[in-house]
């Protein structure tokens, strides 16, 4: 294709420049399923070339479809920056980008999101809907089942009744090979900081622990298991609080790459040596911005993408509104146990912890 094609070209003339009728190029734009999937990549590849857009008014018209996906997204005083959510959208954002679908985000008060939900469905704004933040007891999941559209679910709900589609990771699973690496290393005394104790994910985790403690007879230390948004500042004021208790823990684990961030720095604020005199384990999203190697001590993690997650639930849910052929409706993605220099032996004798200088 000529990248010197100027950016104004109309339907017809992305179709003479494809040797294609007019009628096919536009099949293949709105994701028709009688348009091989060869033809409908070369279709877009084109149209990306050139600049091309549809009028999405005269496209809604043919196909009966707005081409966008929605989500709901919290608001208020109470919530904090999730650079989670930002990273699971950003994973969205370049599929439905690709297949030229638009995101239309719904904003809602944390008391209105279901009421929200059914707005969003009932608007005819958008063809799908994603959902995510999945509580262990999540009344979402019967709302959208109800609901006559589309949908993905990042995560499962706790229970075995998982008759919905959805992709997961295998949080208890990652969180007990976690915990038996600390054990094997000989700590006995494991702190948790993890996310908010009504996430399913959350609850999966602290399972975990509990299940790899209980293998090894060691009683669990609930005193030390945090439950926050999943912040720098909530995993400096977790490690501070683990320190300060009569019988500190040799080892923690962290949900997220943000609160190991900030127990690392509570940690070297109290003259600590990790992998020393602490070992850390957290999850890692896979961030960009925030890479376990580039630790002062490089973190062991667990791994698994969360920007892939967001990659894979689009091409899910754009499949289901296109009415292509989906493969599975429950995904769960195992995790990598990725060792570096942040875990080592349980110190043997007793320490002192060194309190902040005020």
């Amino acid at each position: 294709m000529d990248n010197t094609i100027a950016s104004t070209v109309n339907l017809k003339e992305l179709a003479r420049l494809l040797n294609l009728s007019p009628t096919t190029v536009s099949r293949a734009l709105n994701g028709f399923p009688e348009v091989n999937e060869k033809t409908r990549a070369r279709v877009l590849a084109a149209a990306h070339e050139t600049g091309y857009r549809p009028n999405r008014a005269a496209q809604r018209l043919a196909t009966g479809k707005a081409g966008s996906i929605g989500l709901v997204m919290p608001v208020g005083q109470s919530e904090e920056t999730d650079i989670h959510f930002a990273e699971c959208l950003t994973g969205l954002g370049e599929v439905t980008m690709a297949n030229d679908m638009q995101l239309v985000i719904s904003p809602t008060t944390g008391n209105s999101e279901e009421q929200t939900f059914r707005l969003l469905a009932s608007s005819g704004s958008v063809d799908g809907i994603f959902a995510q933040h999945v509580r262990n007891k999540d009344p979402r999941i019967a709302l959208l089942k109800s609901l006559n559209i589309p949908f993905v679910v990042h995560g499962r709900q706790g229970g075995d009744s998982h008759d919905y589609p959805y992709l997961d990771i295998d949080n208890t699973t990652a969180f007990r090979q976690a915990s038996r690496l600390l054990i094997q290393f000989g700590h006995r005394h494991i702190a948790l900081l993890n996310g908010q104790s009504e996430l399913s994910f959350a609850v999966r985790r602290e399972t975990g622990l509990r299940e790899a403690l209980k293998e090894a007879g060691i009683a669990p230390r609930p005193e030390l298991f945090t439950n926050t948004a999943m912040t720098d500042e909530q995993g400096f004021r977790g490690m501070m609080a683990a320190l300060d208790n009569g019988e500190p823990p040799t080892a923690i684990l962290c949900s997220s790459m943000a609160l190991a961030l900030g127990a690392t720095r509570a940690a070297t604020q109290r003259g600590l040596a990790i992998g020393h005199d602490i070992s850390i384990i957290a999850h890692d999203d896979v961030f960009f911005y925030l890479k376990p190697e580039n630790f002062s001590t490089p973190l062991t993690t667990t791994t698994s993408s969360l920007r892939k997650a967001g990659n894979r639930i689009a091409e899910r849910l754009i499949a289901k509104v296109r009415g292509l052929p989906v493969t599975t409706e429950q995904e769960i993605w195992k995790t990598d146990l990725v060792m570096r220099a942040s875990v080592g032996p349980a110190p043997r004798r007793k320490r002192r912890m060194i309190r902040a200088v005020e």
